[in-house]
């Protein structure tokens, strides 16, 4: 038995109870009563409106992007999403942001590296296989971490492997056995990029390539790394946006439960 609080809550409890009611008298079948839920609810804070059935629509609860955001704004929203039974994310965020969901989850934690809050409810392994997560070089560790963070969080196996870029090519090949399991890779890598290409070559799955923002002044703060795993030769390599390692996640958990 739950309880969800919900923007103009008597029109959407007698559109539930409606629906509950025909499930009931056999007019529409258990699949059309879930289909028609997908849709509700959300919750109006006034500044922002939780959206607590992503879980059901999506397979993922709503993540909050914490930048930009108070740290009373993200309070208010953890605490509105609290009472639900799923795993709650917070990335981008601020030791600030994490003293204040504390007082509202004891058992919150925060990486400090991936700049992420955590809240787990289940630690339920929901993907097929394990989900690598590489990355070109220590500079580009805090990216890759929010992706291992997102990974775990939303219920998948993960092996990681750090500073092994093309400076020093060896260092990868000396790990082919590890990439060779894995069912899904992200490459994390700045400078021109070049990183996820190699990889890409080497293995049969998925390659998610997220470029970071770390490079000197002709990297443009990540947009040649970009431009360079967009224009990839491995046709097995796909991108995110610059930086984008909680994307990056998301996707290869999608592609991890297939």
């Amino acid at each position: 038995m739950f309880k969800l609080s919900f923007v103009h809550q008597n029109m959407t409890e007698e559109q539930i109870r409606a629906i509950l009611e025909e499930f009931k008298a056999g007019i529409i079948s258990s699949a059309d009563a879930l289909h028609r839920l997908r849709t509700l609810p959300f919750e109006d804070l006034g500044f922002a409106n939780v959206d607590h059935h992503r879980m059901l629509r999506q397979g993922f609860p709503e993540v909050v992007f914490g930048m930009g955001k108070t740290v009373d704004q993200v309070g208010k929203i953890v605490e509105a999403m609290y009472k639900n039974k799923h795993n709650i994310l917070v990335t981008r965020t601020t030791p600030a942001h994490f003293e204040r969901v504390k007082q509202i989850a004891s058992e919150a934690e925060f990486y400090d590296n991936a700049r992420a809050i955590v809240i787990h409810k289940t630690k339920e392994i929901l993907g097929k296989g394990t989900v690598m997560v590489v990355s070109a070089g220590t500079s580009d560790m805090a990216v890759a971490e929010e992706a291992v963070v997102t990974l775990k969080v939303m219920g998948n196996e993960v092996d990681s492997l750090y500073d092994v870029g093309v400076a020093g090519l060896h260092r990868l090949l000396d790990r082919r056995e590890r990439l060779a399991k894995a069912r899904v890779i992200i490459v994390v890598a700045g400078m021109e990029g070049a990183l996820p290409s190699v990889v890409g070559g080497l293995v049969s799955v998925a390659v998610i390539a997220v470029p970071t923002s770390v490079g000197y002044g002709a990297s443009f703060d990540g947009v040649a790394a970009l431009l360079g795993m967009l224009n990839s030769c491995a046709s097995n390599v796909t991108v995110v946006n610059i930086d984008n390692g909680y994307g990056a996640a998301v996707v290869a958990s999608l592609i991890n439960r297939l």
